[in-house]
C-alpha cells in the first residue's frame, strides 16, 4: 500500500520561507589591451585573475607586442645588466607574435580569448593579412564562424572585425588598427548588425571593442581623433550607437585601449555634452605607461602607472557593471613563477613609464 506526504507538509518550506530567495543570474568577462613591453610578465597575471574571477572570456583589445622596437620583457633594458641572449630584429620580428602566443595567451589555458588589432599589429613588416594569418585560430572560432553564418549563410570570409552574441549581449569587435578604418566595408557591415539588433527583442546589451577610442573622447589626443578618415567615421559610429541606446532603448558600452593608463566616464566632454554613451579605456596590459591627459586628476576613476584588467559583470537586465582590477608587483612575481629575473618584474612594475 502507497503512502502519501499530506500537501500541508510539501508546502511547509514555502509557506515558512525557508527556501532560499532567488537571485538575478549575473556572469562576468574581462577586457583589456596594450600588453607590449612587459606583457610577457603582466599578462600571466591578468590570466590568473581573470580564471580566479570565473569569466566566461578575456577580450584583448590590440598591441601585442610593439614591433619597432624591442619589447623590454625580450630584451631587459641595460640598466638591468642581466645576461641576454643577443636577437637580432629579424629573429623578433618573426617570433614577437608567436611569443605573445607562447607566453601571453596560453596562460588563460581553455578560456575562450577574444582578440582585437591595434596599431602595432599593422606596424610593418606586420600587415592586416599576416595578423589573420597568425591568429586565424582566435578569429575564426565556432563561435565567430557560426555566428558570421547566422548572419549570412554565405559569408565564409575571415575578417579583423566580428561579432558574436552570448545570451542577450552582442560583443563587437572592431578594426581600426590603420588609419583608413573604418572603411566603407567595415561600416557597412557595423551598420546591418546594428540594424539587426534595434530590431530584435532578444538582444538588451550592446558591447562595441575598439583599440584606438573614438572622436570626442577625454583622451582624444590619442583616440580616431588623429586621422580625418578615423575623425569621421567614428563619429558616424558614435551616432549609431546612440541612436541603439535613445531610439532602440539598448544598453550600449564602448571599451577601448591605445593609451595606457585606466579610465571610465571618457566620453563624458563638451563634444558629446547631452549625448554621453558609456566608456572605458584600459590599455594596462604591460605597455609602458601613459600620463593621464591634461586637465584630469588621478582617482579611482583616472589611473595610470597601473597595470590590470576591466571586469564586466552582466546583470539579468543586460546591465554591466564595470571594475578596475588592479594588479599589484606580487601578483607579477606569482605569476612570473621566477620564469624571468626579479630584477626585471621590479623594472616592469617600477620603471616602465613615461
Amino acid at each position: 500500500m502507497k503512502s502519501y506526504t499530506p500537501l500541508a507538509l510539501l508546502l511547509a518550506p514555502l509557506l515558512c520561507g525557508a527556501l532560499p530567495a532567488q537571485t538575478p543570474t549575473t556572469w562576468k568577462f574581462a577586457v583589456s589591451g596594450d600588453s607590449r613591453n612587459c606583457g610577457d610578465i603582466v599578462m600571466p597575471a591578468i590570466a590568473a585573475g581573470v580564471l580566479q574571477s570565473q569569466a566566461e572570456f578575456y577580450w584583448h583589445l590590440g598591441d601585442f607586442r610593439a614591433i619597432y622596437t624591442f619589447d623590454e620583457d625580450l630584451v631587459p633594458p641595460p640598466s638591468l645588466h642581466l645576461p641576454t641572449k643577443p636577437l637580432n630584429i629579424i629573429d623578433y620580428e618573426t617570433g614577437a607574435w608567436p611569443d605573445f602566443i607562447a607566453h601571453q595567451l596560453t596562460a588563460f589555458g581553455r578560456l575562450p580569448v577574444f582578440l582585437s588589432p591595434g596599431n602595432h599589429e599593422t606596424i610593418p613588416p606586420a600587415t592586416r593579412d599576416t595578423y589573420l594569418l597568425q591568429f586565424a585560430d582566435w578569429l575564426n572560432t565556432s563561435t565567430i564562424r557560426d555566428q558570421r553564418l547566422r548572419d549570412d549563410p554565405h559569408d565564409h570570409m575571415l575578417r579583423s572585425y566580428y561579432h558574436w552574441i552570448s545570451r542577450n549581449v552582442d560583443f563587437i569587435a572592431l578594426d581600426n588598427a590603420s588609419r583608413d578604418q573604418f572603411d566603407a566595408a567595415q561600416l557597412k557591415w557595423l551598420k546591418g548588425v546594428l540594424s539587426r539588433d534595434e530590431a530584435s527583442d532578444q538582444i538588451r546589451t550592446i558591447v562595441v571593442g575598439i583599440h584606438a577610442a573614438l572622436p570626442g573622447s577625454v583622451g582624444s589626443s590619442h583616440s580616431m581623433s588623429d586621422w580625418p578618415d578615423g575623425e569621421a567615421s567614428g563619429r558616424e559610429l558614435y551616432q549609431a550607437l546612440l541612436h541603439a541606446q535613445d531610439a532602440a532603448h539598448k544598453h550600449v558600452y564602448i571599451l577601448a585601449s591605445h593609451s595606457h593608463f585606466y579610465m571610465e566616464d571618457v566620453y563624458r566632454t563638451e563634444t558629446w555634452k547631452g549625448h554621453v554613451l558609456p566608456g572605458w579605456i584600459v590599455g594596462t596590459a604591460g605597455a609602458v605607461r601613459y600620463r593621464l591627459p591634461a586637465g584630469v586628476t588621478a582617482g579611482p576613476n583616472a589611473m595610470t602607472d597601473v597595470y590590470g584588467y576591466l571586469s564586466g559583470s552582466v546583470a539579468e537586465d543586460g546591465t554591466i557593471g564595470f571594475s578596475f582590477q588592479k594588479l599589484t608587483v606580487d601578483d607579477l612575481l606569482r605569476a612570473n613563477q621566477r620564469r624571468l629575473p626579479e630584477s626585471l618584474v621590479h623594472w616592469c612594475d617600477e620603471q616602465n613609464k613615461q
